[in-house]
């Protein structure tokens, strides 16, 4: 069971080129410092998944989301048996409407990344299993268990 909830959004948007293109960012404080992530955090008592999304949204990036814009694209179960207070579940929302310009905050540097370039190498290491399905439209219910270097997959299960 996890330790705590947390939720995650990926914007996306289209290139004047035709590319598509989402909305990451490097994590400046907390858990996972350095890595590149999607916006979000914990949610707060008494917040629902879609309620903490979009005040996580806006506190990270400056960017403001409508609730019912967002789709919601997977449930993801993480442990960390090496670190159990780290263990937690995700909800996972992509959006593609919203309103205002990515700005830097004190927990997020926000930059634009093409669907087909995606930093993985510089997430964490689920991403990698994951990300590019639920960007591709599709809905992932997943299981990750983390080695003892608490940073690399030693198991998964992924629907």
């Amino acid at each position: 069971m996890a330790g705590y909830q947390v939720c995650v959004c990926y914007l996306t948007r289209e290139r004047p080129d035709g590319r598509r293109e989402v909305l990451l960012g490097r994590k400046l404080t907390g858990l996972g410092i350095g890595k590149v992530v999607g916006p979000g955090g914990k949610i707060e008592l008494g917040e629902s998944a879609r309620e903490a999304i979009v005040r996580e949204v806006w506190e990270e990036t400056g960017i403001r989301v409508a609730p019912d814009d967002l789709r919601e694209a997977g449930y993801l179960r993480y442990e960390f048996p090496h670190k159990p207070s780290w263990s937690q579940d995700s909800t996972v929302f992509v959006c593609e409407v919203w309103e205002g310009e990515a700005v830097a905050s004190a927990e997020l540097v926000p930059e634009w990344f093409a669907l087909d370039e995606l930093p993985v190498a510089e997430m964490w290491d689920d991403a990698k299993h994951w990300l590019p399905r639920v960007l591709g439209g599709e809905r992932v219910d997943a299981w990750f268990s983390f080695n003892a270097d608490n940073a690399t997959v030693a198991d998964s299960l992924i629907q």
